[in-house]
């Protein structure tokens, strides 16, 4: 279905957690190029697709949306400062999951130009977004004492909100 490894590996991620991904041939002018939402899945046109990891970052919007909400969503993400953040958050954590090198999904095109800003906090586990996820219950952040068997983020308890 898709060529490109670093999609292949995504597109398997995003399946088996319960996103809907399908390859489509889309317009010049989508929101990302090469992506589009479509019923709470991901339409992706592999020609048009510029970076491989904006895949996980549009699956963390719909992953942390209500199961209601995700399954009519269409078109764009909202722009809910909270929700970003956790999509954010989301897509790091998902990225080390799968074994993708997190500058895949923040590379320098993206982000406003903060993915530099992004890697080098997250990279020393300073993290944004999780005490939004952590209030969804999809992870728990690490405090102060905290032992196993809980396993803090960026390890996740789920990969969908419910």
């Amino acid at each position: 279905m898709f060529g490109n490894p670093q999609i292949v590996q995504i597109v398997q991620f995003l399946s088996e957690i319960g996103i809907p991904v399908r390859a489509g041939e889309l317009p010049p002018e989508t929101f990302l190029p090469g992506i589009f939402i479509e019923n709470g899945g991901l339409v992706i046109d592999e020609a048009r697709l510029t970076y491989p990891g904006d895949l996980l970052h549009e699956a963390g919007h719909l992953a942390v949306m209500g199961p209601q909400e995700r399954g009519g969503a269409n078109a764009t993400m909202s722009d809910n400062g909270g929700f970003e953040m956790a999509a954010v958050a989301w897509s790091y954590a998902a990225a080390l999951h799968i074994g993708l090198d997190p500058v895949v999904v923040f590379h320098e095109g993206g982000y406003r130009g903060g993915s530099q800003a992004i890697l080098e906090n997250f990279g020393a586990g300073r993290y944004f977004g999780v005490p939004v996820l952590e209030w969804m219950e999809m992870t728990v952040g690490a405090k102060p004492g905290m032992e196993p068997p809980v396993a803090a983020y960026p390890k996740m308890l789920r990969w969908l909100r419910t």
